[in-house]
């Protein structure tokens, strides 16, 4: 790797943006390899024999994903290259290497005068999200990040208009029932005051009509687990479900043209179905499937919208891809089964108290996995511990799924773009090469007006003391 490269700063983009749209979509398939496609493509082609996926007509480059110090990247350093067009350090959050706070294209739209939104499946502050909104030495400092993201901290002040995803525990003040926060302030009762609508669950975040609810302007703050959003899989068997990803984004899209589209300035938002990365650590080939086909869900929903919305574009790529994951004779059929993850399942197990956890094991959890079939040195296998563990060895042999690795690799990811007529065509002469991560928002911030280095250089005013 040419160190001295990324130690400058953001690489000069390919190519200087030919199209001018009002808003900008980014979407973020967390931890998706190419791999993943196929494996979605083979199961829709074996349910219904019709084998096409959402981007098939929109690929238009590579990316590389490696970080400042490591040929394989993290999220943090990975999200503050797609936010900023710096390379960091795995671990850092808009920062460099060296501690200095860089402006992202999320604070430029906000400065510039632009309405923002961060939607995902993961916490609201974990790396991705954070990477946009935030600026710690470190991901785990997950309370200021969520204090930055309010506006609460932080030297701009800066709040996002629409932050829909999990993570309640981090906004509610130390001591109080379901915090995980690391002091006492009370970031729903700070948003409240700031004005923002505040849903905490399902039946309030429905009051919003999908963003048709005229009643409900913004700033919005959505948070509706805990921790994560649950995967796709077991959200589909929850008896009052949380929103999905696609729900999630189309309400934000709604309110966010609704609030714009009288204006001189649109919105940014960044929209990521973090969950994909998490199922292909824990090697769960179930959960990633339906995260990866909810991704398209995702895609084929912002397509349709900007045929609707011509001054609007997209982009959507990886950034990086997680645990290596390899077909070899892969045979979906036993996919189809498959009603709850390899985490809710262990929950489940865990917790079993009866006296026959033989017959619960068989009866219960792997039907719910799609395994009815598993045979009885699997099973013993299961009693006699690493549950998660066999549980995706076991599947992985029944299907033909293998996973590489235990963590990140440093393969090239799959950029896609999509933009209507004209503007179109431009997107993909513009986009058709082979990317640094760090150039892609600089092509954003051409593409907008916006000046990302006026960013740098307000916070940089402002020394370093103020980041944690």
């Amino acid at each position: 790797m040419r160190s001295s490269a990324v130690i400058a700063g953001a690489l000069v983009p390919v190519a200087l943006a030919a199209i001018a749209p009002k808003n900008f979509i980014f979407i973020m398939p967390d931890g998706m390899a190419p791999a993943s496609s196929t494996l979605h493509r083979a199961y829709e082609s074996m349910l219904d024999g019709d084998s096409r996926v959402a981007t098939d007509q929109i690929p238009v480059g590579t990316v590389m994903t490696h970080s400042f110090n490591r040929l394989i990247t993290d999220s943090a350093a990975a999200g503050t290259a797609f936010a900023s067009g710096y390379k960091t350090g795995n671990g850092a959050i808009g920062v460099l290497p060296d501690g200095q706070p860089v402006g992202t294209i999320w604070a430029a739209a906000k400065h510039a005068g632009f309405l923002t939104g961060l939607v995902v499946t993961s916490t609201v502050n974990h790396a991705t999200p954070a990477s946009y909104s935030s600026h710690v030495l470190n991901r785990n400092a997950l309370g200021a990040i969520a204090e930055q993201q309010q506006g609460y901290s932080g030297i701009l002040g800066q709040k996002v208009d629409v932050l829909l995803g999990g993570g309640r525990c981090h906004f509610r003040p130390r001591g109080t029932s379901g915090s995980c926060h690391d002091n006492d302030v009370d970031l729903f009762a700070y948003a409240q005051e700031q004005g923002y609508f505040v849903a905490q669950n399902r039946s309030r975040f429905d009051e919003l009509e999908l963003g048709r609810a005229e009643s409900h302007n913004l700033p919005w703050l959505g948070l509706f687990n805990d921790g994560d959003l649950s995967y796709e899989i077991d959200r589909q068997q929850q008896p009052e479900r949380e929103r999905s990803l696609a729900e999630m984004a189309e309400a934000a899209l709604n309110a966010l043209h609704r609030a714009s589209h009288c204006k001189d300035k649109g919105y940014f938002v960044m929209i990521e179905a973090s969950r994909i990365d998490h199922a292909s650590h824990a090697h769960d080939s179930v959960a990633h499937l339906w995260d990866v086909t909810e991704y398209y869900n995702v895609v084929e929903l912002v397509t349709s919208w900007i045929d609707q919305h011509t001054d609007t574009a997209m982009m959507s790529v990886a950034d990086h891809e997680t645990d290596g994951l390899i077909l070899i004779g892969y045979g979906p059929r036993p996919l189809q089964g498959g009603r709850h993850s390899i985490d809710y399942l262990s929950s489940l197990w865990s917790r079993y108290s009866g006296s026959d956890r033989r017959a619960f094991l068989t009866s219960e959890i792997l039907p719910a996995y799609g395994l009815e079939d598993a045979t009885g040195s699997e099973i013993d296998r299961l009693l006699a511990g690493n549950f998660a563990g066999n549980l995706a060895s076991i599947i992985s042999s029944s299907t033909g799924i293998q996973w590489s690795t235990g963590g990140h690799r440093a393969v090239n990811t799959t950029l896609y773009a999509y933009a209507a007529g004209d503007m179109g065509a431009h997107l993909k002469v513009d986009l058709a090469h082979h990317w640094d991560n760090t150039g892609l928002p600089r092509y954003i911030e051409e593409a907008l007006g916006l000046d990302m280095d006026e960013i740098t250089a307000l916070l940089r005013a402002n020394g370093t003391d103020w980041i944690p």
